[in-house]
């Protein structure tokens, strides 16, 4: 059986004018025939009210346009839920606790009162020449009105989300030539610990340049292997941390990403350094005399 249930609709899409509330009643004959009412339309709801008012399909709800409308006589809409929705990923809509319904534009016109005004309005062209005459056909109109690209309007509203970025683009910057210098300093002194190791390989007769480049290959597979670990490790901490977020906000938003950019900077980063620590390291030790190694 549906549930009947009172709903605030949000005004999210702009009415258009001229549609009329249907006839309650025909004359046909000469004779007045009631008309039945005609049955309830249906509405979409994002699925953060279809959780947080335990809302199901088929399920009947009040539409008005503020609360008190609803018991007080004022304009009212019986609809059906026939749709949820799933927010996109907007990071401008993250702290918003509001809701979203999706309704017909002449339903939200009667309920909202808004006959012909329009906020804003959206349309779609194909090709740089042909938005350039819509933008010049719309601002030359009339006085009031001003149209906006996409991408403009974009950019306008992700402003603060872009200095975030960059803060935030920093603050990996400094934290990975930290890593970097700390993972030079372990090479050096991994290496440095072989001493008696190349001294015995002089002694045994191995050339300089075998010597430098074994110790060079074994720095490059640690830098390797300590790259992996760390995309493992981060690629685990930014699924915890989306998992958390996600959530709290409801939002398919990603708040932290791995992406193939940031792992090849990474690992080409630890590469370098692991071989530039492994080349001065194992140069410094074959240059030594063996005796001397092994008195060290």
């Amino acid at each position: 059986m549906p549930v009947v249930r009172p709903l605030l609709a949000l005004a999210a899409l702009a009415p258009l004018a001229g549609a009329q509330p249907a006839a309650s009643a025909v004359v046909e004959g000469g004779r007045l025939r009631p008309v039945p009412p005609a049955p309830p339309r249906a509405i979409a709801v994002d699925e953060r009210l279809q959780r947080d008012a335990g809302l199901r399909l088929g399920d009947r709800v009040v539409l008005a346009a503020r609360p008190a409308a609803a018991g007080a006589g004022g304009a009212t809409d019986t609809a059906v839920v026939g749709a949820f929705v799933r927010r996109g990923a907007d990071p401008a809509e993250i702290a918003r606790g509001e809701y979203r319904v999706r309704l017909h534009l002449d339903q939200l016109q009667r309920l909202a009162g808004y006959e012909n005004r329009v906020d804003r309005f959206a349309v779609g062209t194909r090709g740089e020449a042909s938005t350039a005459r819509a933008l010049a056909a719309v601002n030359d109109a009339a006085f009031g009105f001003r149209a906006y690209r996409s991408t403009d309007v974009a950019v306008r509203t992700s402003r603060t989300f872009q200095v975030v970025r960059r803060f935030h683009r920093a603050i990996g910057v400094i934290t990975v030539v930290a890593s970097a210098a700390f993972l030079l300093c372990i090479l050096l002194l991994k290496i440095d610990e072989r001493r008696r190791d190349v001294a015995a390989l002089r002694l045994m007769g191995i050339s300089r340049r075998t010597v430098v480049a074994s110790l060079v290959l074994e720095a490059s597979l640690v830098a390797l292997l300590g790259s992996a670990m760390g995309l493992g490790i981060g690629w685990a901490a930014s699924r915890v941390v989306n998992a958390y977020y996600q959530g709290v906000y409801r939002t398919p938003l990603l708040f932290a990403l791995v992406t193939p950019e940031v792992a090849t900077f990474a690992v080409g980063l630890s590469l370098a350094l692991g071989v530039l620590a492994g080349l001065a390291a194992a140069a410094r030790l074959a240059r030594t005399a063996p005796l001397e190694l092994f008195g060290r």
